[in-house]
């Protein structure tokens, strides 16, 4: 009948916490260890039963056995793209998953926002609105981080830590706390490994006649692979002509300045290595 008699033993265990509640009002929480339950170890309970002397008559109270041990192993994911914008690709759609492990951290704040008296709470009644919590901080951290798509991969740890941070301040208001939490992957759109894995392949970002020859080269080796006889001989062949062509027109330019330099005052032609304009005499 819920009756407890004064001077009974409390014992909580490690990794619990006990709470006392008086007609749905929360009153005195217990830490692990061993009580001899009296006015004097519960002085809310007293307050609110409104007991100005101690007796040995039993009293009626609700207790709960909070857990406040770590649950890990817990996985989240984004179930449709997360949008991000960035400096090469524009706005470009990623998906993550990752996993947390988390805590009740304040057992107070986690009855009276969420348990109430409920004869039990599991963690399966806020597991699933963690995992949105930990989508909508992943969107967030991609927001402030800034970090372009091509070094995602290689940020992980970085993004774990503002997750993690921006988790648990949504998780305050509820009592809980996420010891861990980890970005394991993200999966970029195909056309947007495809352009990475270009770039990787050439080994040189932002040079476009090496981007040319590269290509010239890659049509010159498909060409020679090519089983159509002729066809694709010619194939090569052109590609050879246009690869040649690329290269003199790089060579142009080296050739230009090899014979000489333009004054930087007059603009008169002059030889390579003269320090001094033979027109206006402007030092160079």
């Amino acid at each position: 009948n819920k009756e407890i008699m004064m001077g009974a033993q409390l014992t909580v265990r490690e990794g619990q916490v006990a709470v006392f509640v008086n007609e749905g009002q929360l009153a005195d929480v217990f830490a692990p260890g061993r009580y001899e339950l009296s006015t004097q170890n519960m002085p809310v309970l007293t307050k609110l039963k409104s007991w100005k002397f101690g007796f040995n008559s039993p009293f009626k109270s609700e207790v709960y056995f909070i857990n406040t041990k770590q649950f890990v192993n817990q996985k989240w994911g984004t179930s449709n793209p997360v949008m991000m914008r960035d400096a090469d690709f524009g706005m470009v759609r990623l998906r993550a998953f990752g996993g947390f492990a988390f805590r009740v951290g304040d057992p107070e704040v986690f009855f009276t926002q969420l348990s109430g008296t409920g004869e039990i709470y599991t963690v399966d009644k806020i597991s699933e609105q963690i995992k949105r919590f930990c989508v909508a901080a992943f969107s967030d951290a991609l927001a402030t981080s800034k970090i372009p798509a091509l070094d995602l991969a290689a940020s992980y740890d970085e993004l774990s830590e503002i997750v993690g941070r921006l988790l648990n301040e949504k998780l305050k208001g509820l009592g809980f706390y996420a010891t861990d939490v980890t970005v394991e992957n993200i999966s970029l759109p195909p056309e947007v490994e495809a352009a990475m894995d270009r770039r990787t392949s050439m080994g040189v970002v932002g040079d476009l006649n090496k981007y040319q020859q590269f290509q010239a080269a890659e049509a010159i080796r498909d060409a020679a692979k090519n089983e159509n006889g002729m066809a694709g001989m010619g194939a090569g062949m052109a590609a050879a002509a246009m690869f040649s062509g690329m290269m003199n027109q790089n060579k142009q330019p080296e050739q230009a300045q090899a014979k000489g330099k333009f004054c930087r005052e007059c603009g008169s032609q002059m030889p390579a290595d003269s320090k001094f304009c033979p027109e206006c005499g402007t030092k160079q």
